[in-house]
C-alpha cells in the first residue's frame, strides 16, 4: 500500500491510502497511530478525493526518533576528503536528530541565521513498524513496516557571531552535529510505502535536483551498510519502537563537495524508486 498523512481544506489531518492521483481516507491524525499494525489496515473503499484537493504532510509528522547514517556510501566519504573505508573495521555512524526538524512535502525550508553553507542529502528512510531489542541482521527487515524518502538537509560551517577556538577536534564534531538538528533539516515523504511493495530495499535508484539540475545520482546497492545491518545495529544500542525513522545515508553529489550552497528560492526534488518524489523549496 502507498499510505499518506494530509491536511483537508478545514485543517483536519487525517490519513489514507493513494492510489493514482487519488486519496482514500483510513482515520484520522498521521500515520503514527497505525503505524504498529500497517498489516492489519483494510485497503481504501470509494472513490476517495483527489490529490490536489489535500495538502500532503509528513507521513509521521513527530517520529518518536530520528535515527540517521553518516558515512554510508564510499563515493560521498571520498568526495569530502575522506579515505576509503573498510567495513569490516567500522559500525554505522549513527545520529539522532530532533522531532523539531521535520518538514514534509512542499513545506519550505528555512535558511538558519546560523550557517551560511546549506546543504543537500537524499536519503533512503527505512520506518519502524515492529519494535525490537537486539534484532539479529537476518530477521532485521521483518521490522521494517515501509519506507519514504529523505532530505538530510545540513549546515556545513556555523557561525555563532563570535571567535571561537577552532583548533580542539570537538569543534568540528558538535559544528557537523549541530548543523543537522535544524528547524525543517529532516525533510521527509510524501507517502510511505509499505514493505511488502519494497522487495528488496537495496535496488533502488535515488536521485536530487537543485533548480532541475540532477546534483546526486546513486543507487541503494552502493550503502556500506546495507537496511538490515543498520536496524540490527540501531537496536543494539537503543530498543526500537514502531514508528522510529531510520535515514539510510547519501550518495555523492553534495554541495559541500563543490562548494556549492543552497539560496533562498532553491527547490530540491528528491526521488527513490517507487516511493514518488520529495519537493522543498528554500526560503
Amino acid at each position: 500500500m502507498k499510505l499518506a498523512t494530509y491536511r483537508l481544506p478545514d485543517g483536519e489531518v487525517r490519513h489514507g491510502e493513494v492510489t493514482g492521483d487519488r486519496v482514500t481516507d483510513l482515520g484520522p491524525g498521521d500515520l503514527g497511530a497505525v503505524i504498529g499494525a500497517l498489516d492489519a489496515i483494510p485497503a481504501g473503499t470509494g472513490a476517495g478525493r483527489p490529490l490536489d484537493e489535500v495538502a500532503l504532510l509528513a507521513p509521521l509528522r513527530r517520529p518518536g526518533k530520528i535515527l540517521a547514517v553518516a558515512a554510508n556510501y564510499q563515493e560521498h566519504v571520498t568526495e569530502t576528503g575522506g579515505d576509503r573505508l573498510d567495513k569490516s573495521r567500522i559500525s554505522p555512524r549513527l545520529f539522532i536528530k530532533p522531532v523539531t526538524a521535520v518538514s514534509g512535502p512542499g513545506e519550505e525550508i528555512a535558511l538558519p541565521s546560523v550557517s551560511p553553507s546549506v546543504d543537500w542529502e537524499a536519503e533512503l528512510v527505512a520506518v519502524i513498524g515492529r519494535g525490537g531489542k537486539d534484532i539479529p541482521v537476518e530477521d532485521a527487515l521483518g521490522h521494517v513496516g515501509g519506507y519514504t524518502i529523505g532530505n538530510d538537509v545540513s549546515a556545513r560551517r556555523m557561525d555563532y557571531g563570535h571567535e571561537r577556538d577552532t583548533e580542539d577536534s570537538a569543534v568540528a564534531f558538535f559544528d557537523w552535529l549541530n548543523g543537522k538538528w535544524l528547524d525543517g533539516f529532516a525533510a521527509l515523504g510524501p507517502y510511505l510505502v509499505t514493505a511488502d511493495e519494497v522487495p528488496d530495499p537495496q535496488k533502488l535508484e535515488v536521485t536530487l535536483e537543485v533548480n532541475g539540475r540532477v546534483r546526486q545520482h546513486g543507487d541503494t546497492g552502493q550503502m556500506i551498510f546495507n537496511v538490515a545491518e543498520l536496524v540490527a545495529f540501531a537496536s543494539r544500542l537503543m530498543t526500537l519502537e514502531p514508528g522510529d525513522v531510520l535515514y539510510t545515508g547519501t550518495p555523492s553529489g553534495v554541495g559541500l563537495a563543490s562548494g556549492e550552497f543552497l539560496s533562498a528560492g532553491d527547490e530540491m526534488t528528491v526521488r527513490v524508486t517507487g516511493l514518488g518524489s520529495l519537493v522543498n523549496r528554500v526560503r
